[in-house]
């Protein structure tokens, strides 16, 4: 089993990671910024390294600073959280090539699956469907050609990248070309990667998750699904399990979700995301690390997913078969930001001048704040995340209404009240809800008083 663990990550991620070292007996070396050294991961580590200045690119992004962080310290294996390198073949090549153990899949599958055209190619043999679009990147003159064939409107998405970053939408053939060069131009700058790819827009899908693990004796399991169609811009902001699928088409994800880890040969925790239309399924993306909403999944199955990854990474076979992996009631999650909802989600960094945080039975919060920590500006405005576990959808919201309304961050802007906001909507609690929920009701849950 592993004995000492580098969290290549800063925030809640690295807290989350480094107490379940600690549950397992494992020590662990947490990496830093020089304006993070009073952040809760470094307090709570066993160790601590200074690994650059403010900027990611100096520090969280600098390969060679952790690498030599975690030789000096004698880790054995570094996990990346999500984020900075957590998706980064060549940091996985590299720790492969220095005798350290990368806690996720190797450098071959995060390249495969990073490289969206690729991975599409591979779903494809696989038997999972996909999106109808084009088989690769393609050429402003490709693309255009490709346009007349699978009709508008179309998706423009940068191959090397996510997060919304690099994608632009078009409605019509006149604005093709020039939506096309601006998204490659951002891709480029965000990923130092500009080719793009083209699919076919499916309007206001659902977007669904398949949580696996895999170990590297070829056994792969999956921990249900989770619904991630409450989003902004591309970036989800509550997420829920179980979804609201019928078992047929549920069980149908599940073993395409099961066949595309096989298929790639993966090892530890991922994620296969899915759109759903009128009771269709594509495949658009596989995310080869631990998920920012994991909480949720381990809230209705009882399993410690960043524990389980811990074990495979340390060689263990998986300690679950299909058929031993229970799902109860109805868990939600909610990303607590730094930002102000009526100034446009304007990042608000700054000092938490007061703390509360209830607590109860089925609540979380996984959070690095504390009172009077210090909220830098240089990296993502998520404060933390709160989850409620309960036995139905309904319990689970009015259990998430509770805790938003008795969570006290004071200090700095927060979405909190927004997010209230989402859970006292009538079309929300029935249900009603896809990916372009937020779009259509941000006036009515702007609505609230600060």
């Amino acid at each position: 089993m592993l004995q000492r663990v580098l969290i290549a990550n800063r925030g809640e991620i690295a807290v989350r990671i480094i107490r379940a070292c600690k549950q397992m007996g494992i020590e662990t070396v947490a990496v830093y910024s020089n304006v993070d050294k009073e952040s809760l991961h470094v307090q709570i580590a066993d160790q601590a390294v200074c690994i650059g200045e403010a900027h990611a690119s100096k520090s969280y992004l600098n390969m060679e600073n952790i690498i030599s962080a975690a030789i000096n310290t004698g880790a054995e294996a570094i996990h990346p959280g999500f984020g900075f390198l957590s998706e980064n073949a060549q940091f996985a090549e590299l720790c492969e090539s220095c005798g350290i153990r990368f806690i996720g899949p190797s450098s071959e599958v995060i390249r495969n699956m990073g490289d969206k055209a690729k991975a599409k190619q591979l779903m494809k043999a696989a038997s999972v469907p996909v999106v109808p679009g084009s088989d690769g990147e393609v050429t402003l003159e490709e693309g255009q050609r490709l346009i007349d064939e699978i009709g508008l409107p179309v998706l423009i998405k940068a191959s090397a990248g996510g997060g919304g970053r690099g994608m632009r939408i078009v409605r019509n053939k006149e604005e093709f070309a020039s939506l096309y060069r601006a998204a490659s131009q951002e891709a480029e700058n965000a990923f130092k990667h500009s080719g793009v790819y083209i699919e076919k827009l499916i309007t206001d899908p659902l977007h669904i998750e398949v949580q696996i693990m895999a170990d590297k004796y070829g056994n792969v399991v999956h921990l249900g699904e989770r619904d991630c169609s409450i989003q902004r811009r591309n970036q989800k902001v509550v997420e829920e399990a179980p979804s609201r699928l019928s078992d047929t088409l549920r069980n149908k994800i599940f073993d395409s979700a099961i066949s595309a880890a096989k298929h790639v040969q993966y090892e530890n925790a991922g994620t296969i995301e899915f759109i759903v239309k009128d009771e269709r399924y594509y495949f658009i993306e596989m995310n080869t690390r631990i998920q920012v909403e994991h909480p949720v999944t381990e809230m209705i199955t009882g399993i410690d997913i960043v524990r389980e990854q811990l074990r495979v990474a340390g060689g263990k076979p998986l300690r679950y078969k299909q058929e031993d992996i229970q799902f109860n009631g109805h868990a939600i999650e909610v990303r607590l930001n730094a930002e102000d909802p009526k100034k446009a989600f304007l990042p608000s960094p700054g000092t938490i001048e007061l703390l509360h945080v209830p607590n109860g039975l089925g609540v979380r919060f996984d959070s690095m704040l504390y009172t009077d920590y210090v909220m830098p500006p240089f990296y993502d405005s998520m404060m933390g995340k709160v989850i409620v576990h309960g036995f139905s959808r309904l319990d689970a919201i009015r259990k998430m209404r509770a805790m938003l309304e008795e969570l006290v961050v004071e200090g700095v802007p927060t979405n909190q009240n927004f997010l209230s906001m989402i859970f006292m909507h009538p079309e929300f609690v029935k249900g009603d809800v896809d990916t372009g929920f937020i779009a259509k009701h941000l006036k009515e849950l702007l609505n609230y008083e600060t």
